[in-house]
């Protein structure tokens, strides 16, 4: 075995052990939130605790009901991706067909900056300026609403979208766009019936992986939704997700509690809702165009 071929060996077993080690990670992460939180279920039901439409975990009797909160992550998951989806996908055309080289630069540039921010500097941004804004705008009680926290997570999910479909839509032959030229089509004729349908399978895994990018958040949303665990009428009243439920009760519970336990059974359901997302983002990818 000469030395290249044993570097190469190397780095090919080294490459399978990292991507081993990264599988063998999540599944003992998911037993660890498997054992914590499926002892919840000896005394709650699990209809009762995915359709209870109470979650107060400290009362005499307590109750473990986490639809509103599934809830509230749906709205602002909604919100986000109806806010982030057009404008992302419009970046990433502007980026890609039509924006000069110098321009592109910038504006990759820029999108990578705002995705370095981190989600707690957007919380505090929203609170100081979005929230009193959306008040007096829609003349509500409090801007603590799910729309506030709607707005705030699109701008953390646009750098995914802008990014990955832009890559997509650079990926598709330059030739796809000649051939639809030279029939005569326009250049917005070209882009719309031609690139972005031989980029939708790129373009369906970003908005999936923004979406999942909305769903994992907590700093922001638990700064700027209002932290109301109750059932949403609309996107302008406050709401609790799931994920700032773990991150704003966890330190206060004592292990081993019923409380204990059925934060980490929200966690096998953010778990699963995650491991959806990315599967369904990754068939996108993986699918073939037709």
């Amino acid at each position: 075995m000469t030395f290249k071929t044993l570097k190469e060996w190397v780095i090919e077993k080294l490459i399978f052990l990292s991507g081993f080690t990264s599988i063998i990670i999540v599944l003992l992460i998911f037993i660890f939130l498997l054992k914590e939180g499926l002892s919840l279920f000896q005394s709650v039901s699990l209809s009762h605790f995915l359709l209870g439409h109470e979650w107060y975990p400290i009362s005499d009797p307590p109750k473990f009901g986490i639809f509103p909160l599934i809830l509230g992550s749906l709205y602002v998951t909604a919100g986000a991706t109806l806010i982030s989806v057009p404008i992302g996908i419009a970046s990433a055309v502007y980026i890609s067909e039509i924006a000069s080289g110098k321009m592109k630069e910038i504006l990759k540039s820029g999108i990578e900056l705002l995705a370095a921010i981190p989600s707690v500097v957007l919380g505090f941004i929203g609170m100081t300026t979005l929230v009193p804004l959306v008040k007096n705008i829609f003349h509500l009680p409090t801007g603590l609403t799910a729309f506030s926290g709607s707005i705030i997570l699109a701008f953390m999910a646009m750098p995914t979208i802008v990014s990955v479909t832009e890559d997509a839509l650079t990926a598709v032959p330059q030739k796809y766009k000649e051939a639809a030229l030279a029939l005569g089509a326009t250049h917005w004729q070209a882009i719309w019936r031609v690139i972005l349908r031989a980029a939708s399978s790129g373009i369906i895994a970003a908005v999936m992986l923004g979406v999942g990018r909305v769903i994992g958040e907590t700093m922001a949303v638990m700064m700027i939704t209002g932290n109301a665990a109750r059932i949403p009428e609309s996107l302008f009243e406050p709401v609790r997700t799931l994920t700032a439920t773990i991150a704003a009760e966890m330190g206060e519970t004592v292990q081993g509690s019923g409380h204990y336990h059925a934060l980490f059974a929200i966690g096998i359901v953010l778990f699963i809702i995650t491991f959806v997302i990315n599967l369904i983002a990754d068939w996108a990818v993986h699918r073939k165009f037709k």
